[in-house]
């Protein structure tokens, strides 16, 4: 039987929707053919939820994409409202043992493949190659090509251990990058050279490891020409496919991001990216992170009808992307999760880094800096001095805007010491400016840096987590309270 150019265009997109179970119009078009859909905290509350979901969605179509934006670390879906206890990226590549890896990437794949999910946008292959770059940072497992490599392939394993398909992003990497593609486009300033010498290494590593998809990023290398490599076939075809040979499946990045659609969430744009994307070589357009209504939908579909109908994609092209596609729509493998309750806390803890951690009193002053969220991990509604509280239960909390901190300087130089959490302090002036203005004030500052390690900014004593997680969060606490005890 032909399967219809409607139906092919619906099978090509991964689209997101509101709520904790799914809308009818998403229930219509699975049962029409659209390939599936991504999952995002906002469709999270328990993972019996989203097993329910899952479940809700599979009844639809058995062989329906359920993915997920799941990196663990500082980016989780599964754990939004409370973090995870699994380690990111960074911190993982700061303990230093792909082993540790294999058994997170596992620990992982075998929750989501409890949940139902059948594709998992992670791991981040990008490398942390600028400390201004503004979106990947602990998302990424570090600066190291070819040490990251190997964390990112067994990351790969690991997961891929459970059905639930890896996707290796965001190709040709991020890392260099000084702007965030989710609201401009990024020129990398690398030649394809540098690239492949470094950035393409982790793709590659994923690669040989079998990883099933990779998602592309909306990143200008300008010797490929001066379109984003989500819209490039030479990006695609020509390097991903031909060079380093690349069979699976190719994911795109949310296609409503500012860097393709002009403005994030313009659905016009998005329609015209779509097209442009299948046209370079793409095959699953997601298509859900900001824009997430059946009319954006519809949108992207009549559009994709209409490049083939007027010969600017060919029938051919799009029938290759839907098969590629459903291939990530295998159902997972494995029963029941069971937490490892340990796991977490040997990562993080093997990771940390501490220097010059003085003895404080029973009850310290813990100061969590507040910045503004990236977007791609959302709010952080948790923070350092709940876990030294529990461990010293006389700990005073407190939750500091560093644009108008009041009196903490006062507060803390009134104590003698103080406890100060910050996440990323290099890109945050005022975060640098308040972390100084306390070390001059204070006998005895302790600087727990959640995020990208940066510069030393004279604390007396200096913790580095590599990552906000939950066992990240426990094990500088423990840290803290240990170097205090008599």
């Amino acid at each position: 039987m032909t399967v219809s150019v409607e139906r092919l265009a619906e099978a090509v997109l991964l689209p997101g929707f509101a709520g904790t179970s799914a809308p009818d119009w998403v229930l219509s078009r699975l049962a029409g053919g659209l390939g599936g859909v991504v999952l995002f905290g906002r469709n999270v509350v328990t993972d019996e939820q989203v097993g329910a979901l899952c479940a809700q969605l599979r009844a639809t179509r058995p062989d329906v994409v359920v993915g997920i934006d799941e990196e663990g670390g500082d980016v989780t879906r599964l754990d939004a409202a409370t973090a995870t206890r699994l380690p990111g990226p960074l911190a993982l590549g700061a303990a230093g043992d792909p082993r540790l890896t294999e058994r997170a990437g596992s620990e992982l794949g075998a929750r989501l493949a409890a949940c139902g999910v059948t594709l998992d946008l992670a791991p981040c292959a990008d490398l942390a190659l600028t400390p201004d770059d503004p979106i990947i940072g602990v998302r990424a497992f570090g600066s190291d090509p070819h040490t990251a490599a190997a964390h990112v392939a067994a990351y790969v394993r690991g997961l891929q251990g459970h059905g639930v398909a890896a996707c290796a992003k965001h190709f040709p990497g991020h890392g260099a990058s000084t702007s965030d593609s989710h609201h401009e486009l990024p020129v990398l300033p690398r030649t394809a050279g540098q690239l492949h010498a470094v950035e393409l290494v982790p793709f590659r590593a994923a690669i040989a490891a079998g990883v099933r998809s990779v998602m592309t990023g909306h990143l200008v290398v300008p010797e490929w020409g001066p379109d984003a490599a989500t819209v490039n076939a030479t990006a695609i075809r020509t390097v991903l496919r031909g060079e380093l040979g690349f069979t699976g499946t190719v994911v795109t990045d949310a296609l409503e991001m500012g860097a393709l659609a002009g403005r994030l969430g313009d659905a016009r744009g998005l329609a015209s990216a779509a097209v442009r994307a299948l046209k370079a070589g793409a095959d699953a357009l997601c298509v859900g992170g900001e824009v997430s209504d059946a009319e954006a939908v519809a949108a992207v579909v009549d559009a994709i009808v209409a490049g083939v109908r007027t010969g600017e994609l060919t029938e051919e092209r799009l029938a290759e992307a839907a098969e590629r596609t459903r291939a990530l729509g295998a159902p997972p493998t494995g029963g029941p999760w069971t937490e490892d309750p340990e796991l977490g806390m040997a990562i993080a803890r093997r990771a940390l880094r501490t220097r010059g951690l003085p003895a404080l009193s029973g009850g310290p002053l813990v100061l969590d800096v507040e910045v503004a969220p990236t977007i791609v991990a959302g709010p952080v509604p948790w923070g350092l001095g709940a876990h030294v509280r529990e461990l010293a239960p006389l700990t005073e909390v407190v939750r500091v805007d560093p644009v108008d901190p009041g009196a903490v300087v006062e507060l803390a130089a009134a104590r003698g010491e103080v406890v100060v959490a910050t996440r990323d302090a290099h890109r945050h002036p005022e975060v640098a400016a308040l972390v100084r203005a306390l070390v001059a004030a204070v006998p005895v500052v302790v600087q727990v840096e959640t995020g990208v390690p940066g510069a030393d900014l004279g604390a007396t004593g200096r913790v580095d987590t590599f990552g906000a997680s939950w066992s990240s969060l426990r094990a500088a606490a423990e840290a803290v309270v240990t170097a205090s005890a008599p």
